[in-house]
This record gives C-alpha cells, structure tokens and sequence, in this order.
C-alpha cells in the first residue's frame, strides 16, 4: 500500500507542496478518477491500431509528494495506469517542472512506485519553462490520444495556445486548474495586459475590462467563467468544456477553478459525473458542481444552479413533437447544463407517469421507468402541460 512508501519529499522552501489541501486532494481525486476511466477506454481503442501507445501529460508535475509523504496527482496517476495491464503497456507518460528540485524529487518518487517496472515506457520528467516557444515546438508532434493536466501556481503560463495544443488530436482531453482570484485581479491591471490577451483572445480580453467594472462580484465571476468557456469551446468544431468550482474557506465567494475540455460527449458524460459526486452540494438531486465547506448556495454560473424543475420544462420545449430515446436526449440538452443522466431519466420517468409523454420499445415489452437505448419516447408538441 502506497502509505507505507517513503516518498521523496518536497524540498522546504516550496511551501505550496508542505501539505494537501481540500481543494488538492478533490482536484488529484478528479484527476485521477477521469485518468483511469479515460485509460481503460482509450487503451482498448489503440490495441486495434498499428500504433497502441496513450499518453498522460503533466506540464506543472510537482515533486509527486506533500511533505506528510501523501501522494500527488502523478504518482496517483501511474499507480492506476500499473493496476490495469493493458494501460501500463500503452502508457506513455510526460512530467515537467520548471523547478529542477521539483523535477529531481518527482524522478526519484517515481522510481519508488510499487510496480512501476511494469510500465512498459518509463516516465519521462523534465524541467521546462511553459511559454510561448514551447507551445511551438508542442504544436509540431503528433500526439497519441492524451490526457493533459495543466496546474499552474499561478496562471501567466495558462494561455488559449497552450490549451489548443494539448487537444488538437484525436482522443485527446485536458483539464486546467485556472486561478479565478487571481485571473479577476489581472484583467483589469495595465500591467499584466499581455497575460489576460494570451488567455481569453484580445477581443473577450477588451470586452471584458470594459464590462466587469460595473457588475457586482457574483455577476462579475460568472461573466469571467462565460467568456473562458465561450473562447475554449471555439478552439475545435465540437468541443466540451465543463467547470468545476471551488470556494474559500469560511467565505462565499470563488478561488479557483477545474475547467475540463474534450472533443467527444463520451469523455464530457464521464467527467461529469465524476465532478457530480465531488459536489459538496445539491437541489433537488441536480449537482452543484461546486466545493465549498460552506455549501454556499449563492448562484454562481447561472446555467449550473439549476433545480430538477427546470429540466421538465426545458425538456419538453426543446423536444416538442420528437421521439428520442434517453441517450440522443442526453447528449442533445446536456452540455452547459449542470444535469447528469440520472437527472433525466428522473424526469422522464415522472412525465411518463403522469401521461405526458409515451414510451415506445423496439424490443417488445419493457419495465416502466427504463430507458433502455431501444426504448423511444415520444414528446407532446405544443402545450408544455405545465410543472
């Protein structure tokens, strides 16, 4: 068991590593749980191909251990890709940090793993600044299918190219850690106007400086969000951005963010429900997407406070006069919304009984309440019925 390894731990003078946080021990949890779900289902779609390897990419790593000897995302990373044989053949794994003493320590942790001889490629770590002429020579390799962490300290290495570059290809996601505080600071400073541009595009950038001034802070904070999903999900013809917040302790307001980004529903449906159960909080079964030791329940993103109510009356104007069956309705109504599957098939299954829509099997008989890919319903056109 990993609490009996005695990791190298990180060095005393970076503090940021001393000890795990809540919000650092949910965000390695998030991590780690979509890697090896992502894994499993990538490893099996490469060993059909010439080329079989998948990646993991870590450009902000750490030293893979806090100074109480707890593991960090890396290493919790690669304990899961050596639990399942076929992930551990195909793995390629990348860390970087651009702390030399950070990169010796996560070596040197790494070779500790239990089992790491069992990856068939061995981890590579480097000691590389994240900046614009690295994103250029990024841009020039063809990547296998990858899963990118980006966890700057702060964000001035956070840009739009960077994001672009580690999701250009097929079957790969990333997820950022994206410092809201400090972010909301910035945008409005002369002196970090370069910073915001890489971000956000000159364009949002400008838009934004000009409005935030006049709005209060919850409005303030969701427009900032709104504008950082508007810009990534421009980045691919079909791209998914999915938020998750997280506030300060003993306050009401945000501090940080994990923003996942991917191509493909599959992957935005797994995230999602990963983030759902991370949710400190919920209204009427619908997830909040949120941490907060508070349970605030003041609306952040406006899309993502949304009551289970919500969805019966959105379902039926959307899909007004359709016959869909629940999975074509999920992928359909579910992006930008905070419901997860569950949250629908409650809903259908309450207008079903209530003889507002009808439920159709192509396979004969089937149990109430089920939705099956073969089942269809069929939504009234017209009058919505009411709540």
């Amino acid at each position: 068991m990993t609490a009996c390894i005695q990791y190298q731990r990180v060095p005393p003078s970076h503090q940021f590593f001393e000890e795990q946080t809540d919000i650092s021990e949910i965000k390695a949890r998030i991590v780690s749980k979509y890697f090896d779900a992502w894994a499993s289902v990538m490893s099996g779609a490469v060993s059909r191909q010439l080329d079989k390897r998948i990646g993991y990419i870590d450009l902000f790593a750490g030293p893979g251990a806090y100074r109480d000897g707890k593991p960090s995302t890396p290493l919790l990373v690669l304990q899961s890709a050596i639990k399942q044989p076929r992930v551990s053949n195909s793995l390629v794994a990348y860390f970087n940090d651009g702390n030399q003493e950070n990169a010796d320590a996560l070596r040197r942790n790494i070779g500790r793993l239990p089992g790491v001889q069992q990856l068939s490629h061995k981890p590579a770590v480097t000691s590389r600044e994240i900046n614009e002429e690295f994103v250029k020579q990024f841009r020039r390799k063809k990547l296998p299918p990858s899963f990118t962490f980006i966890d700057p300290f702060g964000y001035k290495e956070l840009s739009l190219d960077l994001i672009e570059s580690v999701i250009r290809d097929w079957g790969c996601d990333c997820v950022f850690f994206f410092n809201y505080m400090r972010v909301n600071a910035a945008i409005t400073n002369p002196a970090l106007r370069a910073n915001v541009d890489l971000l956000f595009g000159t364009e949002r950038a400008n838009d934004l400086r000009e409005t935030l001034p006049s709005l209060n802070a919850q409005i303030r904070q969701a427009t900032v969000l709104d504008a950082l999903v508007a810009i990534i999900k421009q980045l691919q013809p079909t791209t998914y951005a999915l938020p998750f917040i997280f506030k300060s302790r003993g306050a009401e307001r945000t501090s940080h963010m994990l923003i996942f980004v991917s191509k493909h529903f599959k992957g935005y449906s797994i995230m999602k429900e990963i983030m759902a159960k991370e949710s400190s909080a919920d209204d009427q079964g619908v997830p909040s997407f949120t941490y907060s030791l508070a349970d605030a329940s003041t609306p952040l993103l406006l899309p993502f406070t949304r009551p289970l109510s919500d969805l019966r009356a959105s379902l039926l104007e959307k899909f007004a006069g359709q016959e869909r069956n629940l999975r074509e309705i999920y992928e359909a109504h579910s992006p930008d919304t905070p419901f997860v599957e569950k949250n629908y098939r409650d809903v259908l299954s309450k207008l079903e009984r209530e003889g507002v829509i009808r439920a159709r099997s192509k396979q004969g008989r089937r149990r109430l309440g089920t939705y099956p890919a073969h089942v269809f319903v069929k939504f009234p056109a017209g009058e919505h019925h009411g709540n």
